[in-house]
């Protein structure tokens, strides 16, 4: 068994799975606070449900599609720490980054639902999607270059990376979309629709050229 050298390994890999937890845990309950002040606004004037969902609509919108993405982007962290045997100070940074671009989305969806629109939005709300992925990107990598972090495999680490450059790409075809067409909002997320379908593509095209041909019979 490969062993971390001690001026590298740190605290076991699910005493920060925990607290990366925590942390999501946290983003996700504060996606929540802008729509529970907004019934206490309402009630204090009277409102009535009906209208609550109708002035708030967008904003449920809003706090439904970050609280999916949010949890898309922890199954995918935690899928990858089930490999991770040790942490080194890398590996560390790498997930105080990730956590850091997770606490910013609760700031970002607020801005992106209760401010005026404007060309800011996007690139803060999609900006801060796209630093997600390219934050787990870069991780995937780093541990790829360092086997004795991980219990992965070759194939395995690299199928990650490719997928998890795939999502980054949309995400950032998505933020240069949303830039370059003015009024498109968030709309350009769309795209990542297509991410699942581009992966099953990557997929079998790996399958298709690692396969060895047949030697061809000679005359």
């Amino acid at each position: 068994m490969t062993q971390v050298p001690k001026s590298r390994e740190l605290s076991s890999p699910e005493r920060l799975q925990a607290f990366t937890d925590a942390v999501v845990a946290i983003a996700l309950t504060l996606l929540i606070l802008p729509l529970m002040e907004s019934v206490g606004e309402l009630a204090d004037h009277q409102g009535t449900t009906a209208q609550w969902l109708e002035e708030e609509q967008y904003a449920v919108l809003g706090f439904v599609l970050s609280f999916v993405l949010i949890a898309v982007f922890w199954v995918q962290h935690h899928k990858l720490f089930r490999s991770v045997k040790h942490v080194d100070p890398g590996l560390l940074w790498l997930t105080v980054a990730w956590m850091f671009t997770i606490v910013v989305m609760p700031v970002a969806t607020s801005l992106s639902t209760q401010m005026a629109s404007d060309w800011a939005q996007p690139l803060v709300y999609i900006g801060t999607l796209f630093a997600t992925s390219l934050v787990l990107l870069l991780a995937r990598t780093y541990l790829r270059s360092h086997p004795d972090l991980h219990a992965m495999d070759e194939a395995e680490a690299v199928s990650g990376i490719r997928a998890s450059g795939i999502v980054s790409a949309l995400f950032l075809a998505s933020l240069i979309l949303s830039l370059v067409i003015p009024g498109a909002g968030n709309w350009p997320l769309l795209l990542m629709l297509l991410s699942e379908p581009l992966q099953r593509l990557d997929r079998r095209w790996v399958r298709r050229t690692s396969t060895p041909r047949p030697p061809h019979d000679s005359p």
